[in-house]
């Protein structure tokens, strides 16, 4: 039987951690990329098979998924589209027998989500459960590449502005989850939960980043909390109005506690420990000097 697996978004954060560890565990791979560049070379130096396509299109994404066995499928959270996306994957995953699909959700997904991209999670998830094909939704807290996206402001100004007040939830890592994915997609029988929730190594809070911050730069930065509608104007020149609205509710649900906790997902599933916070920003120090 054909075991070659499908990932998606495999340029990005989760799915080029999964490609690696699916390939160190002899699992074949096909990356679906947007556009051959020297991330996709990389991943095709390291052995995934590369092909084009966008999960928009419905007649790409079928003849990405022809022969494939199982996938990841995650869609950018930063822009709308997850809906017929998720229509179009999980369409064409019946149509070529998948027998098992690890989806990327979020820990706010749910019906009465005030975020549209987290309520369009929840719904993308019972998309993919009325295939009939086993499904393994994730539902991560905070990524800790949410700080990538103020390295700008940490490094000209040394400053951490953010709506989450002192509370406090466990980032992780992008290459953790990876890991997860990879080891789920290549012994699913393992794994018969419908959805885990996967967080750090352990909580923190904004004031506690920034210290981590200032240690490892060798300077003081500050974090400084905002409100959330504050913060909203502050991102209107960065991001969509579609992910600033995301931003913006999420951002209640971490002042609510939605983001906080601890279990042991990520270590009892892939055999590693997640990142610490300090680990993480030592490992990405360069993008903060």
């Amino acid at each position: 039987m054909n075991n070659k697996v499908l990932i998606t978004g495999s340029t990005g954060s989760t799915g080029s951690d999964a490609v690696k560890k699916l390939l160190e565990l002899n699992v074949p791979v096909r990356a679906l990329v947007h556009r051959i560049d020297e991330r996709s070379e990389q991943l095709a130096r390291q052995g995934a098979e590369i092909v084009e396509g966008d999960l928009l299109d419905f007649n790409s994404v079928s003849a990405a998924l022809k022969g494939i066995n199982s996938a990841y499928f995650v869609y950018d959270i930063k822009v709308p589209g997850i809906l017929d996306a998720t229509a179009y994957f999980a369409q064409a995953a019946v149509e070529e027998g998948l027998t098992h699909i690890v989806n990327m959700s979020q820990i706010s997904a749910r019906r009465e989500a005030k975020s549209h991209a987290a309520q369009n999670h929840w719904i993308a998830e019972r998309i993919l459960d009325h295939t009939g094909i086993p499904v393994t939704h994730l539902r991560p807290t905070y990524f800790a590449e949410w700080l990538m996206y103020f390295a700008a402001d940490i490094k000209a100004n040394d400053r951490l502005v953010l709506p989450f007040g002192d509370v406090s939830y466990a980032p992780i890592a992008g290459e953790d989850i990876g890991r997860v994915i990879a080891s789920i997609l290549a012994h699913p029988e393992k794994y018969t939960e419908p959805a885990y929730q996967l967080f750090g190594a352990v909580e923190v809070n904004q004031y506690e980043i920034a210290e981590i911050l200032s240690k490892e730069l060798g300077r003081k930065i500050t974090y400084t909390p905002v409100t959330i509608e504050a913060f909203a104007q502050i991102m209107k020149p960065i991001f969509s109005p579609y992910f600033i609205q995301h931003i913006s509710s999420v951002a209640q649900d971490c002042l609510d506690g939605l983001f906080s906790g601890m279990n042991d997902s990520v270590e009892n599933i892939s055999g590693t420990k997640p990142l610490y916070m300090t680990d993480y920003i030592r490992k990405n120090i360069n993008l903060f000097k």
